[in-house]
């Protein structure tokens, strides 16, 4: 199967359980860019678990104001630089951040949406949202993967915005990570059926 004919199987494949669809506009990108199968497997399963993310906070938190579109954008994105730093989707690396930055400002993507390529791996800085906190923890919790410093930060937004105290945010924010978590092997499993490189 060639290179293209496996980006598009990754980006439509239904996954196991069924994973989200990119949004079209990231789909049209991976394509223009000619990006290896894995990374779209990859920013689908990312995406899948900011989509269902989202819809718990809207649920629990409606006083909470957020731009939903922008967490789903970034997480559809996040690692959109990987495309140029291909070994980092394989490997350690922070080079693919501003690269990814820099393409999707490149496509005309607004600097407001582009930044969540860059604050994905950063989320101590002083000018963070709730939406890069949202797009950071989907990029942890696809895998199971649990950072306490960056929940925290997430339990401490909720705590302010809903009067609840922070140990029944936590607790309640632990309940379904700990759900998200649950499909990893199966998000891990469909990522890793798709070759990093591309077959050219």
């Amino acid at each position: 199967m060639t290179s293209p004919d496996l980006l598009l199987r990754a980006l439509h494949d239904e996954g196991n359980p069924p994973l989200r669809p990119l949004p079209d506009r990231v789909e049209e990108f991976l394509k223009k860019l000619d990006a290896p199968p894995r990374l779209a497997a990859h920013l689908r399963a990312v995406h899948d678990v900011a989509h269902r993310l989202v819809e718990w906070l809207e649920e629990r938190e409606p006083a909470l104001r957020f731009d939903r579109d922008a967490v789903l954008f970034g997480a559809a994105t996040h690692d959109i630089g990987k495309t140029v730093h291909v070994g980092e989707l394989s490997g350690p690396g922070s080079a693919h951040e501003e690269a990814g930055r820099e393409l999707l400002l490149a496509q005309g993507v607004s600097a407001e949406l582009a930044r969540f390529a860059g604050t994905h791996a950063a989320w101590n800085g002083p000018d963070i949202g709730i939406e890069d906190l949202l797009v950071s923890v989907a990029d942890k919790i696809w895998k199971n993967k649990r950072v306490q410093e960056l929940e925290d930060l997430v339990v401490a937004r909720l705590a302010e915005v809903s009067g609840r105290t922070r140990w029944e945010e936590f607790l309640a924010f632990d309940d379904v990570l700990g759900a998200l978590g649950e499909g990893a092997d199966q998000r891990l499993a469909f990522q890793a059926s798709y070759p990093v490189r591309r077959a050219h």
